[in-house]
């Protein structure tokens, strides 16, 4: 998916999205992070910042000047530990007195499988993990944070990373790296577990919602589209896999320079990790089996007889 041309806000500056709703874009740009990361001040008194961002001093200015007359931070809130979203947590609790909340540590909602195979230590991954984040309040699935003019409900979306949530704000729906607003996710093992990733897209399907607030790009305002087009964009990432595998055996890499062929040579690595997470994915269901240990530069060949999807 092509990003938005027409967005780029300017860095540091709070700007107005809807009543009591306000986007700080930090300076962090990069081809993972497109413009930057959207730090998020949700409320009119008593404010939630959601998505704090990377441990970086202008953006903690920014987010500290952004305050206005009778306002205060009461809540930090965390959708995943990445280094793009949860450094700065904790320096802003320090400055403010508000808690930290979130799902946990780095290795917090990890399944069960990946959790497995991270203890095997060959499996790669651990790209901008936070290892040093821990909250002060642990969240959960279902849980409800609540401020003076707002609620955030708790969506535990594991995929992109097992401690990911989403945060459901009336019919609106702070989404972070799950559903982006210019590119798909990056999954990769054992952090990111793509049948998670895909349970989680149709968890969010099952809601009605006027607009996600992503992590990174602009607003999406069709959201269900944009659901439909990031779960049909995975069947056709899974079906070109296991076409090149109808050919013979492949590792992730060569799978990825195959399959992403047009992908700039700096995001080949994450293409890799990408193809890495549908591999195992398609392993677990019983379509494809590893030549000998998995690990991430394991070939992969078809089950026999294959397995129809």
């Amino acid at each position: 998916m092509t990003p938005p041309d027409d967005f780029d806000p300017p860095v540091g500056v709070p700007e107005r999205l809807q009543e009591g709703l306000r986007r700080i874009v930090a300076p962090n740009p990069s081809p993972m992070t497109y413009r930057g990361t959207n730090t998020y001040l949700l409320g009119t008194r008593d404010l939630a910042v959601i998505d704090p961002g990377p441990h970086n001093d202008d953006h903690l200015a920014a987010i500290l000047s952004a305050l206005e007359p009778g306002q205060r931070i009461s809540h930090i809130v965390v959708t995943h530990s990445h280094l793009d979203h949860s450094p700065l947590a904790r320096p802003l609790a320090e400055r403010t007195g508000a808690p930290v909340l979130a799902f946990g540590d780095a290795t917090a909602g990890r399944s069960d499988v990946m959790a497995e195979l991270a203890a095997r230590e060959n499996l790669g991954g651990g790209e901008g993990i936070d290892t040093d984040f821990v909250p002060d309040t642990t969240l959960r699935d279902g849980d409800r944070i609540t401020g003076a003019d707002w609620q955030l409900d708790v969506l535990h979306t594991p995929g992109h990373l097992g401690n990911h949530i989403c945060l459901g704000w009336n019919d609106a729906c702070f989404t972070a790296d799950h559903v982006m607003g210019w590119a798909s996710s990056i999954v990769s093992p054992p952090d990111g577990d793509l049948t998670d990733f895909m349970a989680s897209c149709v968890m969010l399907q099952n809601r009605n919602w006027r607009v996600f607030y992503p992590g990174h790009g602009a607003q999406i305002d069709t959201p269900n589209a944009r659901l439909d087009w990031l779960v049909s964009h995975r069947k056709g990432r899974e079906a070109a896999i296991l076409d090149h595998l109808q050919r013979g055996p492949a590792n992730a890499a060569a799978l990825a320079t195959l399959i992403y062929n047009d992908a700039p040579p700096a995001l080949l690595n994450a293409a890799s990790r990408n193809v890495l997470a549908h591999l195992i994915d398609l392993h677990k269901r019983g379509h494809i089996h590893p030549h000998g240990p998995l690990h991430s530069e394991a070939d992969f060949a078809l089950a026999t007889p294959a397995k129809k999807i």
